[in-house]
């Protein structure tokens, strides 16, 4: 077994761990995997920034393991913050750190969090929201570039309709900057988001090509969810023919569609130019 050293300071008491052989590292490195992030109900986040933006949004974290060899920021009041929500803060060496990381120049920071919360029902929505919902994306990045995007954009949530990754996904935490935690998520599948929207009221906007439709002169400012499809084949036939509208986006080049996270963060602004324009 790797060596795990007791270290003790007033400020911050914590282990400090040597080895890459370590079973906690070991643990880390296989949390990368779906299977295993969905039996122990947690997640990784890895990053300053990201753990940052996840404490800010009152992630309480399990563990946080620091490396002060690679650390950026201020190691101390990040530490601090993490202990004073009740994790666990570990020293790692810079072997163990990097066995443990997913990223391949890791920054000295990794947390283990509480699974992110995904259900439809849990969803506490304004009379107007605006709702991204992504039908089949298959590519973490695509997932966290539109949860940046719509973070940015103050979007009351983003749902996956189904999903193909899960919202734990390291990929998914990095490219979102860690946003996954400061705007609602939801996973669930089309039968479901179809009766759900319904219910509620909500004009579902379907972006497709194939329609006459302009989105930029489509009603994006009532409670609305705009839908995007996967990379390769857009949305489904199903999600298609439960849209209450159809929408393109003007195309005056040789292709007739954009990357799925571009198409979801022009359309999110537009309903925000919309909503801003009409009060």
């Amino acid at each position: 077994m790797g060596a795990e050293v007791a270290m003790h300071d007033d400020n911050n008491p914590a282990i400090e761990i040597l080895s890459p052989s370590n079973p906690r590292v070991k643990r880390l490195a296989a949390l990368r995997r779906r299977r295993e992030r969905r039996n122990h109900q947690v997640t990784l986040v890895e990053g300053y920034e990201e753990l940052d933006l996840a404490l800010r949004a009152n992630v309480r974290p399990h563990e946080l393991y620091i490396c002060p060899e690679l650390s950026t920021g201020d190691p101390l009041a990040i530490a601090d913050r993490a202990a004073r929500c009740g994790a666990q803060v570990i020293q790692l060496s810079r072997p163990a750190f990097e066995k443990a990381a997913y990223r391949q120049s890791p920054d000295g920071w990794l947390a283990v969090v509480p699974d992110i919360e995904s259900d439809l029902d849990r969803l506490n929505l304004n009379d107007a929201p605006l709702i991204i919902a992504c039908g089949s994306v298959e590519k973490p990045g695509n997932l966290g570039s539109i949860l940046r995007s719509c973070d940015a954009a103050g979007a009351d949530a983003v749902v996956c309709v189904d999903p193909v990754t899960d919202w734990g996904n390291p990929n998914v935490i990095r490219a979102s900057k860690g946003t996954v935690f400061s705007i609602p998520v939801v996973s669930t599948t089309t039968p479901e988001f179809v009766a759900w929207s319904r219910e509620n009221r909500i004009t579902t906007v379907a972006t497709t090509p194939d329609t006459d439709a302009i989105l930029t002169d489509t009603d994006l400012t009532g409670s609305v969810a705009i839908l995007v499809g996967s990379e390769k084949y857009g949305l489904s036939k199903e999600l298609l023919d439960a849209a209450d509208v159809t929408a393109k986006l003007p195309m005056f080049g040789h292709v007739n569609s954009l990357n799925v996270a571009v198409t979801a963060a022009i359309a999110a602004f537009e309903s925000v130019r919309q909503r801003a324009t009409h009060g």
